[in-house]
């Protein structure tokens, strides 16, 4: 059912194989978990298949260890015509001490398709209940104006045609 759903969280422990050789979980494997909690998030909030359009000022702020319980939490921020903002935190909790600290936190921009190949479908409209959530949806309107102003600086027809 779409729009009901504006946020996930996924918790799971930090195993061995999500670690580099320095036995912190490496940013790949973090930035996957971020796509996918983000990804839960967008279909339980529209109804669609979606598909990651951009993930913005990603921040790798404390490291995760193994046996670290992690939670990542998507939260839906703003919406569009057929787009979604999440906010997108992943916490670590270290099991022995209890001391839960941010370990990484972008923002993501998902766009509902009508079919997996498909053109992209509307979503329901998301309105902010809080100030917390309206001061998320400014931060969010903000990260957007930025990404189209960035998107002017970029030359879509390739690198090394001058």
């Amino acid at each position: 059912m779409s729009g009901q759903q504006h946020e996930v969280t996924f918790r799971f422990l930090a195993q061995p194989t999500d670690v580099n050789f320095g036995g912190k979980v490496h940013g790949g494997m973090v930035m996957k978990w971020i796509d996918q909690a983000g990804y839960a998030c967008a279909v339980g909030w529209s109804g669609a298949y979606c598909v990651t359009a951009a993930v913005s000022g990603i921040q790798f702020v404390k490291p995760i260890l193994i046996g670290d319980v992690v939670s990542v939490r998507a939260k839906l921020i703003h919406t569009g015509r057929s787009s979604m903002q999440m906010a997108v935190d992943v916490l670590a909790r270290d099991l022995r001490t209890g001391e839960e600290r941010l370990a990484t936190s972008c923002v993501m921009v998902f766009v509902a398709l009508d079919k997996p190949d498909g053109k992209p479908t509307p979503v329901p409209q998301w309105t902010p209940r809080d100030d917390n959530e309206r001061r998320l949806q400014e931060k969010a309107l903000h990260l957007l104006e930025l990404s189209k102003s960035m998107e002017q600086l970029v030359d879509t027809r390739g690198a090394g045609n001058d």
